[in-house]
């Protein structure tokens, strides 16, 4: 099999840009991502890749980019309630549980009524692969963004792993270019070598035979050092690295996470 023969249609158009929502990534982006772009969202498992990939579609329907979010939670409520607890900063656990207090509920009641005006279409990813997300996107026609969460939730063969994932790869790649759409897809890094010495992510952790370095247009990759290191000072850190980047140069930005509540900030927001 020779992946790099498999080469995606051409874009027919000049392309517009979805707004990342992130004012330090940005500029990195030349302003957010572009259709016909697969851009590949990476990080080890606990790292919050579910969590980030959620405020992208939150900040681009915000922004007015009709989007898509097919999600691996099992149920689009669950998807939907983690949404909440990001955009109320109500813990998920207090908001699971119920006993909220006058000013929690103030906070829920505006979220909840931004997210009525302005909300990603959550839908729970099917059992079919690129198909199913093909299928998806049909019953959503003017999608602009489509958040796929994850890259291993489209897979049908698991007898020959690293090819299937690899040709899920591809797939998301002619979907961004058949509907001119941008596309975020969500993965694990099943190649990091936690005996390392640096853990941030590289291209060759994220396997699926190369096919994320060699399709994607915009690599990403989340590293949170407390994870390796619980340590007070590093609570909420987190770095962005942008690993490639066909239209622009890499680098990383500084993330805040507030876990509790799913949240991810722009350092410079938070």
């Amino acid at each position: 099999m020779n992946l790099r023969d498999s080469s995606p249609p051409a874009a027919s158009q000049e392309p517009w840009i979805v707004p990342c929502g992130f004012p330090s990534l940005s500029p990195l982006l030349q302003g957010g991502f572009r259709s016909g772009d697969l851009i590949v969202l990476g990080g080890d498992a606990g790292s919050g890749t579910t969590s980030l990939a959620t405020a992208f579609a939150l900040r681009a329907t915000q922004s007015g980019a009709p989007t898509l979010m097919l999600s691996s939670e099992g149920s689009a409520a669950r998807a939907f309630e983690r949404a909440l607890s990001a955009e109320s900063r109500i813990a998920l656990d207090v908001l699971r549980g119920g006993s909220l207090s006058e000013d929690a509920r103030s906070a829920l009641s505006a979220a909840a009524t931004q997210l009525r005006v302005k909300s990603p279409t959550i839908q729970p990813l099917s059992h079919s692969g690129v198909d199913g997300v093909r299928g998806s996107l049909e019953s959503a026609p003017r999608t602009r963004l489509l958040v796929i969460d994850g890259l291993e939730s489209l897979l049908t063969d698991p007898t020959h792993r690293d090819d299937a994932l690899a040709f899920a790869v591809l797939g998301c790649k002619r979907l961004a270019l058949t509907h001119d759409i941008a596309v975020l897809l969500t993965s694990h890094l099943p190649l990091l070598d936690r005996s390392r010495k640096d853990l941030r992510p590289t291209l060759a952790d994220f396997g699926a035979r190369g096919a994320v370095a060699t399709h994607a247009d915009v690599v990403m990759a989340l590293f949170r050092e407390e994870l390796y290191q619980p340590e007070p000072a590093l609570a909420g850190a987190a770095e962005l690295h942008l690993l490639k980047n066909r239209t622009g140069d890499g680098g990383y930005v500084d993330l805040y996470f507030d876990a509790p509540c799913l949240r991810f900030e722009d350092v410079i927001e938070a």
